[in-house]
């Protein structure tokens, strides 16, 4: 399942926050773009990122890395996220 996860990006805080979960990466990208609106804010400052959860959690539960992965296996990645935009 995908969801929303709260990510500062800080090394000494491992655990994120579930903001939401959805059965798609579709419905997924839809809350971020509410929530992007609803704030205010672009994807970057409002601090959160669309994960494959690798088990089962709810909305408000604790999550580290290995709970979780950027993408879902097997799912076709965007070409643009393999190869860098610059030499």
């Amino acid at each position: 399942m995908f969801g929303l996860i709260y990510d500062t990006h800080e090394l000494d805080k491992p655990q994120k926050r579930v903001i939401s979960v959805h059965k798609s990466r579709k419905t997924a990208e839809n809350a971020l773009e509410e929530r992007m609106r609803r704030l205010g804010k672009t994807v970057e400052e409002c601090d959160t990122r669309i994960v494959w959860f690798k088990r089962k959690v709810q909305r408000g539960d604790a999550v580290i890395n290995h709970d979780f992965s950027t993408w879902k296996p097997g799912e076709k990645i965007p070409y643009g996220e393999l190869h860098p935009d610059c030499d």
